[in-house]
């Protein structure tokens, strides 16, 4: 065949790539044909007797018999281009019995070929001549969508595509699909089902059997809960029985219905259907065949019964059986057995309580071979776990709904009844349950905890009588078997796994074909890797017995898994997955399905004991299949007729392991019609070829020799010719090679790479299986390790995850070679941190380790396990020394994993030497060798580090080292030889320092103290002034000297110190030291570092640790202090001590809260404004100083459910109320504004209560006492002397409302009764006596308004920079208003969560630029500063709106609630007047430049006007603005803030008059416009004669009528009516002046000639607008304008226009309505 196209292999010229050499059987003289192709081969696929080839570029070329072409040469002598597929870059391709593929770039499929069965996919012709599409499309989207293949298989008469979400889709005829159709061939690729949510890696097609790996789900799926109950009966599926020293669970439910459907399956109709429905055993277990070995008949290709007539719809074409024995009927089955096996003789296609019948008759005499789920068994996995929706579902559901709970008693009694004869067969080791089958998880579910936790830690279902496990027994579980070990060892009989040790239950298999769906191996495995899948140990003897918890209570190592649950994080997306399952499915004859029977399989099953073996590829033959694991092991399972499983048993319906000799690690496999070709690793790092299977002897007549195989795979001699095989292929008899020559020593150096990674997996693993996992079993192993036992886990528990990394990483270099061979795409380049990070933290912890001594612990245990003559240990080691001690033996072996770094580095350094220095490629892995070389170095200096510390703890005196010896602490150095002590130590003291990587110690006969580096300052001493070679040492506490013998060693010491404090800075210096040994240090450790420090010694600080900034052995910045009591401090330090804003808690262990302070400190003490909420509720804000209330603050008492809710807002001295205050006591209904004293009311002061009771005058000693006034709500006024609160008592006079009085001497309390001495006067009566008059004049004894709230002001004084007010240096108090914005600012910035707007930040930024001002003041600098001090009233954070701030607190706190009382409006009024003096003085502190109250401002175009001219203007009424004064500068901010409390006042002030007023306004606005302007005396000259309608329709104009209301001067009146939507006296005054020229306007339209008001003409007309205006509280506005306009514009014509309206309010109030 293709002699012309083919030479020998030897003679290839160097330099190619892709070289195909063809062969069959295995002589030893047989010479590789060669295949020449102009473009490389990238993959080759074989059928029977035909091949494909995808080459470079793309292009598909077949060779072999080729009938399908319809030419004339039955084999053509070279390859055939598939032309077809010319333009389509096709990226794989396949080949079957007869028909071949080839999946395009974009994922379409082509195929051509033989097409009698439907393989090819088109639909009428029997033979496809040419690559064909056929599109493989997903019903389930509208419309139908194609769906992008990944690759292709091919077996005999079918064809399997897997798709580019990892699904499996079939078509072509048998078994093998995996669908659910009998109606073969199935033209369309159809979506396998049962796969259907799982992710399938590859798939591979037998002669009529299929396979696909499928990564094992993740652990999120494997979490779902088991239901409590059942699905059909809703019965409780487990039972829990409590002996005395065990607990019995059980799950032997029988439910009446006989069958339960797993999660995800539709619901079979009863009577008849596509498919049977499955038996359901508990639903922690798979669904397995209903066969017992009692009943079964005996093994042969027809040994399958018969199932009823009720299954037509699973007849096969292929599969006729005979008829089996009559079946007895039987009670329903167990829906949930112990075993895995029904009743004998139940039946197989009948379910008792169904009436029905199937409508369809059978289509044919013969049977139906049955499904998997019922005769079939299901095999290991359990068939059927996944189906498509049936039809005939909504019978089920009819048919259960109309069940009663009486016919479910009654079935479940008959059941029962007959249970003795229904027992099934216990199973020793149940198996796990089958993965994808989970039931569905029940809302609400009530399962005994205790069931759950065993189920879901054990992992396993739960036997009939089962006890719990032991501990031993649970950890054996925990550790799956690596290899071809199998399983842990288990129950009596139990074979350890499907290797050489279950030879005794080989060979029960040809008995036992056709009985059972599982094979014990299987069962085992199941256990093992279910574990290994699932397992994660939660608090499995809470309820456990007595003596389970006594075992418990030993010493133990917790468990550690040693294959990482769902693989390595960081590389899951970039690795290959190494938790992978094997499925298979199709015609079993031969057993290569591979689930110990040889039954066949409709769906998918799991193959459970290759769960948990690592496979990463499988192959099928045409009758056996093949499995590739990633520790270079191969299972092979099915016919052996000719050798071809490699080993001699025969069939195997399970896999085994192929024998081949220890070393050999395949990597790549190809399974023929009868043979398989292995491609290995070979003492080189040139792949080796073995052969296994039948020799293949060709001549003239080609004759097949029986026997002529082999015994076990054999070495194909020629494999080294060919070059570097890069991949192998087996189909029919012949087997393919790929290979490559070595092109510049890259395809050497990329072998090597993959041959050293699968090198180290398998070392690797060998580790895992034979030290540690025989370690981790032993029960002594806890307490023989003791503190080191945690640190051993940690150890395992990392290599574990070295070891799986390297498993994925080898099986990724092994899919590279076998397709692309090229350098990008390297994870170890592209992701080299995974690998870095790995072996760094692996390292560090096997450092740890070997610093506590803990190999040294370990070599008890080892001797235990290994015995005295660890051979073992030395072999897997590698060590030559035969006397080694365990110890030794063990560090080398924890440290082997290490020395493979220098591997990748060398070989990546190796691989770049391949290209030029200039590429892409090049400059890659350089850097990545550099990167694995310094690590290298790195780690290698880490182990010398810990060897050294471990050696130096030996010769450590033992009392020391058990407080100072810790996992993480290495040695750097240390003075034992006395080069080192401490100045003006004692003569006979000793001192030893010894300094870690962590902290220097002190060491000092039997005491040592330990000094934390993070924390350590050292700086040199000049020798000159000294002559002695001192080093300065500072901590937080203390501060000492240590003198070198030598400058030599003063400079050794003072370098490891700082390199050892720059290290512990940067992270205990796991990477600072990385790439740099020290040269790359910075010089300097950072004076100024973050650290924490517990204090020791410090009276105020002691036991409590500080964690923040330092300076030079200081807390200076932000920090936090703990102290041991329970106080926490939040906030900034200086020099060691609180200061700056800072957050406080202390704990009241009596009331069980925490008093909180937040506010600033100095100096360690709490200083200026700040928050505290104490413990008992009170909280207090305000000023503080030297830890007390001092200063301005308000104090809140209680809350109003308490019992002495109270407010206080004044003055405070050293935690003490002292100077002016007001008090709020809500308990009592009283307020009172006066002077204190030492927590006491001393001085005068006024009192107010909510009914209506004023009092001004004396208090003393809390009390009223002295001279005062007292006033109630009916003007019945006192005036006298007070003795206590409210009780009069001595002389005074008592007035009536009514004018009379009482002189005389009083006593009583008011209200209750008083006694009087004295006379009585009724001053009406004596007209002529006008001394007899009195009336009580109030505000002489109280409290002066500017002595009032002096603190608030002072407070703000001294933010200025002034001791008092007007007294300090105004540059400086700029500067002060600078730095207080900008660390407001910063401080807002830093804590968020004191919020900070936008419009509030940029108000900020804009006041951080200071008003300039030089000269006099202009009326543009005058606005300047209006606008500054509107913005800086705007913001708490300006000295001056904080200023604002607290008087408007005090201002509300004063005059609301109980304290708006009528009287208090003229001490409110000159309060407000005192503000905006002070203020003032506090502006031109600021702008010296302003004029004084009442200085002008010229204007800019009078600047060089003549005296008499601004004389003149002065007299005339001023422009606002011109006259400097503070009502008009400071009132448009003050006033706002303040105007409810102001105008409430002024309302209850003038509530009499403004009645009075509005009554009358009532009554005369009732008539119309022109009867009230006639009323009122206008002349009627002034009358309007139209007013402007509203209304369009009616005209612009309308005429005056008789009946007119509420429409002349309308305009005028609409804005006098906003004067009550203004604040300030100049607003409003503003808003009377608009109203005069509106009137004016109005009459000079009407009059329609100039004309000047007299005032008898305005009066009427300004009185009618008035009273249209409706102003309801006239009398208080016009009280409150009067009282604070500014009095420059009292004479002037606001001061008219005022006098006027005033006039008006006062006309209406008396005018008399005839």
């Amino acid at each position: 065949m293709m002699e012309s196209q083919r030479k020998n292999s030897g003679e290839d010229s160097p330099g190619e790539r892709g070289l195909l050499h063809l062969w069959k059987g295995y002589s030893c003289s047989l010479t590789p044909d060669r295949v020449l192709l102009p473009r490389p081969v990238l993959q080759v696929a074989l059928g029977t007797s035909h091949g494909v080839m995808l080459v470079e570029g793309g292009q598909v070329y077949s060779f072999g018999a080729l009938p399908w072409k319809q030419t004339q040469v039955s084999e053509p002598l070279e390859p055939v281009l598939e032309s077809t597929l010319s333009g389509q870059h096709v990226v794989s391709v396949a080949a079957g019995g007869r028909h071949s593929g080839a999946v395009t770039e974009d994922g379409g499929v082509h195929m051509w070929g033989e097409n009698s069965a439907g393989q090819c996919g088109v639909p009428g012709v029997s033979v496809v001549p040419n690559p064909t599409p056929v599109g493989v499309l997903d019903p389930d989207t509208c419309p139908p969508h194609s769906v992008r293949v990944l690759e292709l298989a091919c077996g005999e008469q079918h064809s399997l595509a897997l798709s580019a979400q990892h699904e499996v889709w079939a078509w072509g005829s048998g078994s093998q699909l995996g669908l659910l159709t009998t109606a073969f061939p199935v033209w369309k690729p159809q979506r396998v089902e049962h796969l259907a949510g799982r992710h399938v890696l590859q798939v591979a097609c037998g002669a009529t059997h299929s396979l696909a790996l499928v990564r094992c789900l993740g652990p999120l799926d494997l979490r779902r809960p088991f239901p409590d109950k059942c699905g059909q009966c809703n019965q409780q599926l487990y039972t829990m029985t409590d002996k005395e020293d065990h607990v019995i669970i059980s799950d032997s439910h029988y439910c009446p219905l006989g069958v339960e459907l797993g999660e995800g399956e539709a619901r079979p109709s009863l009577g008849g259907g596509s498919k049977a429905p499955c038996l359901r055993s508990s639903p922690s277990e798979p669904l397995l065949s209903s066969l017992s070995p009692a009943s079964a008949p005996p093994a042969s290709p027809a040994g399958p019964p018969e199932p009823s007539s009720k299954d037509p719809g699973l007849t096969h074409p292929e599969l006729v059986l005979p008829p089996p024995h009559p079946a007895k009927p039987q009670p329903p089955p167990p829906c949930s057995t112990a075993s895995g096996y029904s009743h004998p003789q139940a039946p197989q296609g009948r379910e008792t309580g169904n009436p029905q019948r199937d409508p369809q008759p059978s289509p044919a005499p013969s049977s139906a071979y049955v499904d998997s789920g019922q005769a079939a068994g299901g095999g290991g996995g359990g068939a059927g776990a996944k189906s498509s929706p049936y039809p005939d579902e909504q019978e089920v559901k009819d048919y259960l709904k109309r069940l009663s709970e009486q016919t479910l008693a009654e079935q479940t009694a008959k059941t029962l009844a007959g249970a003795p004869a229904l027992q099934p067969i216990p199973d020793p080791s149940p198996p796990e349950p089958e993965p994808g089958s989970h039931p569905p998880s029940t809302a609400g579910s009530t399962l005994n905890s205790l069931v759950v936790s065993c189920a879901s830690a054990v992992g396993e279902r739960v036997a009939s009588t089962y006890e719990a496990l032991s501990l031993k027994k649970m950890m054996n579980y925990y550790y799956p078997s690596v290899g071809g070990g199998g399983g842990p060892g288990g129950a009596p009989g139990g074979a350890g796994g499907p290797g050489e040790g279950g030879l005794d239950r080989v060979l029960l298999e040809e008995t036992m074909q056709g009985k059972k769906s599982s094979s014990l191996g299987d069962i085992r495995e199941e256990e093992a890797g279910g574990l290994r899948r699932r397992l994660s140990l939660p608090g499995l003897l809470s309820q456990v017995s007595p003596r389970l918890l006594r075992k418990s209570s030993r010493p133990r190592l917790q468990a550690t898994p040693l294959t990482p649950v769902g693989g390595v994080p960081e590389a899951r997306e970039l690795l290959p997955s190494l938790h992978t399952e094997v499925w298979s499915w199709g015609r079993g004859d031969q057993g290569q399905l591979g689930h110990g029977d040889t039954l066949p399989r409709l769906q998918p099953v799991c193959i459970k004991s290759l769960s948990s073996k690592e496979v990463v590829r499988v192959v099928a033959g045409a009758h056996h299949s093949v499995a590739l694991t990633a520790q270079s092991q191969v299972f092979t399972w099915g016919s052996n007729s000719s050798g071809q499983l490699g080993h001699m048993e025969s069939p195997s319906t399970i896999p085994r392991l192929a024998k081949l000799s220890e070393g050999i690690r395949v990597w790549d496999v190809g399974a023929g019609e009868q043979h398989t070709v292995l491609l290995a690793d070979g003492d080189c790092c040139q792949p080796i070829l073995y052969y296994s299977g039948l020799q293949v002897r060709e001549g003239p007549a080609p004759q097949d020799l029986p026997g002529a195989y082999t015994q076990q795979p054999v070495l194909l001699p020629f494999c080294m010719n060919l070059g570097y095989v890069s991949g192998v292929c087996a189909g029919g008899q012949t087997c393919v090679a790929l290979a490559d020559r070595n092109v510049m020593g890259f395809i050497a150096s990329f072998h090597e790479l993959a041959a050293a990674e699968r090198k180290l997996y398998c070392k690797l693993s060998s580790i895992k299986g034979q030290i540690l996992r025989p370690l981790l079993d032993l029960e002594s192993l806890g307490s023989a390790l003791g503190p080191c036992a945690g640190l051993f886990q940690m150890v395992v528990a990392r290599f574990s995850h070295l070891c799986h990394l390297s498993g994925q990483h080898a099986a990724a270099l092994t899919s590279t070679l076998r397709r692309g061979r090229e350098v990008r795409g390297l994870v170890l380049l592209d992701n080299s941190s995974i690998f870095l990070d790995s072996y760094r933290e692996y390292c560090c912890s096997v450092g740890n380790l070997q610093v506590m001594g803990g190999f040294q612990t370990l070599a008890k245990p080892c001797l235990d396990v290994f015995g005295k003559s660890p051979e073992v240990l030395q072999r897997l080691a590698e060590s030559s020394d035969e006397g080694a001690s365990p110890s030794d033996l063990l560090a080398a072996l924890f440290h082997l994993p290490l020395l493979h770094l220098q591997q990748y580095a060398r070989l990546l350094l190796k691989l770049a030497g391949c290209f030029e220095a200039t590429s892409e490629d090049h400059q890659q892995l350089q850097e990545g060798g550099s990167r694995f070389e310094a690590l290298a170095l790195h780690l290698k200096r880490k182990r010398k580090e810990a060897e050294y510390t471990c050696h130096f703890w030996k010769s450590f005196p033992g009392k020391m080292t058990d407080s100072l010896r810790k996992p993480h602490r290495r040695l750097i150095c240390e003075s034992s030889n006395k080069a080192l002590t401490l100045q003006n130590a004692g003569r006979f003291s000793v001192n030893w320092f010894i300094l870690f990587n962590d902290a220097l110690v002190h060491a000092q006969f039997s005491t040592h103290h330990v000094f934390p580096l993070a924390t350590l300052w050292v700086e040199p001493i000049p020798e000159e002034n000294t002559g002695q070679y001192g080093l300065k040492v500072i901590s937080p506490e203390e501060t000492f000297v240590l003198l070198a013998c030598s400058s030599m060693e003063k400079t050794k010491w003072l370098r490891s110190i700082k390199q050892a404090v720059d290290l512990a800075l940067s992270g205990s210096g796991q990477e600072a030291g990385a790439a740099a040994s020290g040269a790359g240090q910075r010089a300097e450790p950072p004076i100024s570092r973050t650290a924490s420090y517990t204090f020791y010694k410090d009276s105020r600080l002691k036991e409590a640790t500080y964690e923040g900034r330092w300076l030079a052995g200081k807390p200076n910045g932000r920090g936090v202090v703990k102290w041991s009591d329970g106080r926490i401090y939040t906030g900034t330090f200086k020099n060691g001590l609180e200061d700056g804003y800072g957050d406080y808690v202390v704990p009241n262990k009596a009331l069980n809260k925490s008093d909180h302070y937040q506010g600033h400190w100095k100096e360690g003490k709490m200083h200026g404004q700040g928050s505290y909420r104490y413990a008992t509720g009170e909280v207090y804000e305000g000023s503080f100083q030297d830890n007390m209330r001092h200063g301005h603050g308000m104090l809140r008492s209680g809350t109003l459910n308490s019992c002495c809710p109270s407010v206080f807002i004044g003055h405070w001295l050293q935690d003490r109320k002292c100077g002016y205050g007001v008090l709020d006591d809500i308990t009592r209904g009283e307020k009172h504004m006066g002077m204190w004293q030492d927590d006491q009311r001393q001085g005068t002061g006024v009192i107010v209560t909510q009914f209506g009771l004023y009092y001004e005058g004396a208090f003393c000693n809390n009390k009223m006492m002295g001279t005062g006034v007292l006033l109630s709500e009916d003007d019945t006024s006192y005036e006298g002397e007070f003795s206590e609160d409210w009780t009069l008592n001595g002389k005074g006079v008592l007035t009536m409302p009514n004018g009379d009085l009482f002189e005389g001497s009083f006593s009583g309390e008011w209200g209750s009764g008083l006694k009087v001495t004295g006379s009585y006067f009724k001053p009406n009566l004596y007209d002529t006596d006008k001394d007899k008059t009195h009336s009580v004049k109030l505000g002489r004894l109280v409290v002066c308004a500017e002595d009032k709230w002096r603190a608030v002001f002072e407070e703000c004084w001294s933010q200025l920079g002034c001791e008092a007010p007007g007294q300090g240096e105004h540059g400086q108090a700029w500067d002060r208003i600078a730095v207080a914005l900008t660390s407001s600012r910063r401080q807002h910035r830093d804590s968020p969560e004191l919020g900070l707007s936008r419009t509030h930040s940029k108000t900020l930024e804009s006041l951080e630029f200071i008003p300039q001002q030089t000269g006099p003041v202009t009326m543009e600098t005058y606005d300047s500063i209006r606008h500054y001090l509107i913005k800086a009233c705007d913001t708490p954070l300006h000295p001056l709106g904080r200023l604002l701030e607290a008087l408007v607190a005090v201002y509300r706190m004063t005059y609301v609630g109980v304290g708006a009382n009528r009287r208090l409006l003229p001490q409110a009024v000159s309060e407000v007047m005192s503000y905006l003096a002070r203020i003032f003085q506090l502006v031109r502190f600021l702008f010296p430049d302003l004029p004084e109250e009442g200085g002008l401002i010229p204007e800019p175009s009078s600047l060089d006007t003549k005296e008499t001219s601004s004389t003149s203007n002065q007299l005339e009424s001023p422009k606002p603005g011109h006259v400097v004064s503070s009502s008009a500068l400071l009132l448009p901010v003050l006033l706002p803030r303040l105007y409810p409390p102001l105008f409430t006042l002024y309302a209850l002030e003038k509530e009499r008059e403004d009645d009075a007023y509005w009554d009358c306004v009532i009554r005369l606005n009732k008539q119309p416009d022109l009867a009230l302007l006639a009323f009122l005396g206008v002349q009627q000259k002034f009358w309007p004669v139209s007013f402007s309608s509203s209304d369009p329709v009616l005209g612009d104009k309308q005429q005056v009528l008789s009946t007119t209301k509420d429409s002349c001067f309308a305009s005028a009146v609409e804005t006098l009516q906003q004067i009550s939507t203004t604040f300030t006296p100049s607003d409003k005054l503003q808003v009377i002046q608009m109203t005069f020229e509106d009137i004016t306007q109005e009459v000079l339209s009407l009059l329609k000639e100039d004309f000047l008001w007299s005032m008898d003409d305005l009066f009427p007309v300004f009185l009618y607008v008035v009273l249209r205006a409706r102003i309801r509280n006239l009398g208080s506005e016009v009280s409150l304008i009067e009282d604070l306009m500014d009095p420059c514009v009292q004479h002037g014509e606001h001061g008219i226009m005022f006098t006027t309206l005033k006039a008006c309010y006062y006309q209406i109030q008396h005018e008399k309505i005839s």
